[in-house]
């Protein structure tokens, strides 16, 4: 990595070159000193290699799995392609590419032979990628060889997605995937995910004789086995949590099942409660006990503790059998069946109801349809990070168009689902640089075992998707936005969400990069009612679940959503901490009736303990 002064090793100073030698005690971690340990070890990390082929090898030799990531790459390499042909196809934008470039790169060569001589950085020098998580190793700023690629990285990666933002002559759609796919490659290619270009990876193989090869390679083929031959990249430690046991554990009962939900009543801990029943529509894309990891971060629990008498949907996690469910299914056989369970449990017909995410878009598609039947049970509805339009969906848009449709159609076809695992890949590319190399790194090549944290089980404990369900979401939704327009066609009724007049509580979160929060502020002008729209901070998960008396985060109110979202902000309220007690003198206001606290499923027979069977069934 670096060499020794001619003068001696605890020489200092510069050398006839004018260049200032390093520190000994610099380069000492980077220094091999039992190259025989370390071949023996690089041997067994590749014999572990070889184990994680055999694990992705055998189910495709087998025919049990068929590879289709070939097209998702095509499309990938069309997109790129029309960026390079808009600056190809003009000698003068041709010379502004390159120019831009080696502009950067004669800018950085400069740096780098100014460290040389100098040999300490300049700390007043202004450097915008200073504070990157994945550069934290005080060696990429101090070492001028690690100084040199990291800054060598950033120069090639802002330039490559400079060539996409100033690509005029590409459509948006285009647009938005390249700079997907920039993003991707970029997070790849990053010199912290290689073992020789990461000073802190090769200062611990060089530490550990490289027995953290042997470690990360035997994970790596329990990983890929696991995964059925793809890789199921651990983000916890999963033998650390079992639900029902140190997750889901408010006290309840499940009442009713159907062929696509089991419904939970949770027990009353307080003498009365709001007359209105709760119902929580989660999303089936993950399990809802999200909403109730612990009893310390359980929105469920907070809820009941403020005297609501909560029932939640528990989707199932389908299987061949449930391929023909759709959403007027969903509609009927989750929401209806669930307002139908609150009814005979408890006598009451007004419900107010929370939707989460897809859930929430579910649940306007379903109030639009019974506005349509006159079914007017729900009289209140929230939506947590919810899209109803799709206008400015986000980065999930980019898996949305004709072609992947199709294609994630025909995998559907074989199986009647998609596989839990396509999901939580796509919701981690989302955000690549944080929830995929990261773990590549740690876990592959420092070999750690990963923390038990409980929101990344949650996030690891995907769910398959029923094949016609998720049809009709992708194109109605993410490829044809038709539930805003009023062309969403649900059980022979064509929906128009002007007509769901009652109120709204919309919650966005600011940094949520599923549901943005601009494309939520959006969706509110859409209702026939009054919104309240309410921004959080935080993202999709961290946002909502966010209990008052950890007082973290800020919420900011500012009445209707009209106007430009960016003008909304700039003249909100802020508050800081939770939203949660703000949704609930909102959901007070709507009616703040109380009666005493109810029996669980009143004259009902239960099925089982809360969390129920549903939520226990893993991909």
């Amino acid at each position: 990595m670096a060499g020794q002064n001619k003068s001696g090793e605890g020489a200092t100073g510069s050398d006839a070159s004018g260049f200032s030698a390093f520190d000994p005690a610099s380069i000492e971690p980077y220094i091999l000193r039992d190259p025989e340990a370390l071949t023996v070890n690089i041997a067994r990390a590749v014999e572990q290699l070889g184990k994680a082929a055999s694990a992705w090898l055998a189910p495709r030799e087998s025919g049990e799995k068929v590879d289709t990531v070939a097209e998702p790459m095509v499309d990938m390499v069309k997109t790129l392609s029309k960026v390079s042909e808009y600056w190809l196809s003009d000698p003068h934008r041709t010379l502004e590419a390159q120019t831009a470039l080696l502009g950067s790169y004669f800018t950085l060569w400069s740096h780098t032979l100014n460290r040389l001589a100098v040999d300490t950085p300049d700390e007043a020098e202004e450097d915008p990628h200073r504070k990157d998580k994945r550069f934290t190793d005080e060696d990429w700023v101090k070492n001028p060889f690690f100084d040199f690629l990291r800054r060598a990285y950033f120069a090639t990666s802002d330039w490559a997605e400079l060539l996409v933002s100033e690509a005029d002559g590409l459509d948006e759609n285009t647009r938005h995937k390249a700079s997907f796919y920039v993003r991707q490659i970029a997070s790849a290619i990053s010199p912290s995910n290689f073992l020789t270009t990461n000073p802190q990876l090769y200062r611990e193989t060089v530490a550990s004789k490289g027995e953290n090869l042997v470690r990360g390679m035997r994970m790596l083929a329990e990983d890929i086995a696991a995964g059925r031959g793809d890789l199921k990249l651990r983000q916890t430690d999963t033998s650390k949590f079992a639900i029902g046991e140190n997750l889901a554990l408010t006290p309840g009962k499940v009442l009713a099942q159907s062929d696509v939900c089991q419904v939970i009543q949770y027990d009353a801990t307080t003498p009365d409660v709001l007359k209105r029943p709760l119902l929580i529509c989660p999303p089936w894309i993950n399990k809802f006990y999200v909403l109730d990891l612990n009893p310390q971060k359980s929105f469920i629990k907070w809820a009941i503790d403020q005297g609501h008498t909560v029932f939640v949907i528990s989707w199932v996690n389908p299987d061949e059998r449930h391929a023909g469910k759709d959403w007027e299914s969903y509609a009927r056989e989750g929401v209806g069946f669930a307002l139908d369970t609150i009814e005979q449990a408890t006598g009451e017909k007004d419900v107010n109801a929370i939707g989460y995410c897809v859930g929430g878009t579910l649940l306007a598609a379903t109030l639009a349809l019974h506005a349509q039947e006159r079914d007017r049970r729900i009289r209140s509805a929230t939506l947590f990070t919810t899209q109803v339009d799709f206008t400015h969906a986000g980065d999930l848009k980019v898996f949305a168009d004709e072609e992947q449709i199709d294609l994630i159609e025909r995998g559907m076809k074989a199986t009647g689902y998609l596989d839990g695992s396509k999901m939580a890949t796509a919701f981690n590319m989302l955000r690549a640089s944080e929830l995929i190399w990261p773990y590549f790194v740690n876990n592959y090549l420092k070999g750690q075992e990963p923390m038990p944290f409980d929101l990344l089980y949650w996030n690891s404990d995907s769910t398959r998707m029923p094949a016609a369900n998720h049809s009709f979401y992708l194109r109605n939704c993410y490829l044809n936005n038709t539930l805003s327009q009023g062309r969403m066609v649900l059980a022979g009724k064509t929906l128009s969400l002007k007509d769901v007049k009652i109120p709204v509580y919309n919650l966005a979160t600011r940094e949520d990069h599923i549901a943005p929060p601009k494309s939520v502020f959006v969706g509110s002008r859409f209702f026939g009612g009054k919104v309240t729209y309410v921004l959080s901070g935080s993202g999709h998960i961290a946002g909502v679940v966010n209990p008052p008396d950890r007082k973290k985060y800020q919420y900011w109110t500012g009445g209707p959503a009209r106007g430009e979202f960016e003008n909304w902000v700039r003249k909100a309220t802020e508050t800081p901490g939770s939203w949660w007690p703000h949704w609930h003198e909102w959901i007070s206001a709507q009616d703040d009736r109380r009666v005493p606290a109810r029996k669980t499923g009143g004259s009902m027979n239960s099925l089982e303990e809360a969390p129920g069977s549903y939520v226990r069934v893993r991909a």
